[in-house]
């Protein structure tokens, strides 16, 4: 009931992840980024602890790859979940399992995976990794330009109606955690919307919580 991707900025160092489904606060069970270490996504059934554990395995030093298969051999009903992954060197790796629902299917590059469940063709995740690697600018654009390709090429079988977006950079929290949990318009417009807004406040806000005495005028009625 899903499609998403997992993405490395090779220029900042930045990860993100993508994701929208027909179930509501898709991002709430299957989004997952740390800084210097990766981006995962738990999906299709999911199991929200294969993300957390992902990232570990990672951040001990195991390659995407090397992570995916210590998954692995650590969790339960492998055969129900996809976890997508990229690690600190841009390498990604992907698992599905084979009960994953309706036409599900996978596709990877360097800084970039992207898998799907109940799609309406099995090119969806080809054109989100597509779209990623021409696509320019922040990382944030490049996720939200990797989600509508996704989408326009057919995404789920079904009306989506949630969405998120996560990206961390070099603080210990998300420097941006978008979702739109429940809509019956595109939520995937409703993320953009929201990044175009939060996009140039960013940095104002990690100033903010390293030092606000640094930090410009929060540009709310009130403030002096």
């Amino acid at each position: 009931m899903t499609f998403s991707l997992v993405a490395r900025c090779p220029e900042t160092g930045m990860f993100g992840m993508a994701v929208s489904s027909s179930s509501p606060a898709v991002a709430a069970r299957c989004a997952y980024a740390r800084a210097g270490v990766g981006a995962v996504a738990s999906q299709n059934v999911t199991d929200p602890t294969l993300g957390p554990l992902t990232l570990d395995l990672m951040e001990s030093g195991l390659s995407a790859e090397e992570a995916i298969a210590e998954m692995r051999a650590q969790a339960k009903f492998l055969e129900y979940r996809q976890v997508l992954a990229v690690d600190v060197q841009g390498r990604t790796a992907i698992h599905s399992g084979p009960k994953s629902l309706g036409i599900w299917t996978q596709a990877q590059a360097q800084d970039v995976a992207s898998g799907g469940n109940l799609l309406e063709n099995d090119g969806v995740p080809q054109a989100i990794v597509d779209a990623y690697l021409t696509a320019s600018g922040h990382i944030g654009d490049r996720l939200i330009a990797a989600m509508r390709a996704g989408r326009d090429a057919g995404g789920e079988a079904g009306p989506v109606h949630s969405a998120g977006m996560k990206i961390v950079d070099k603080v210990a929290w998300p420097v941006a955690d978008l979702r739109c949990d429940w809509t019956e318009n595109c939520p995937i417009e409703n993320i953009a919307t929201a990044w175009d807004i939060y996009k140039p406040q960013l940095d104002a806000y990690i100033q903010r919580a390293l030092d606000p005495r640094e930090a410009p005028s929060y540009g709310v009625p009130g403030d002096q």
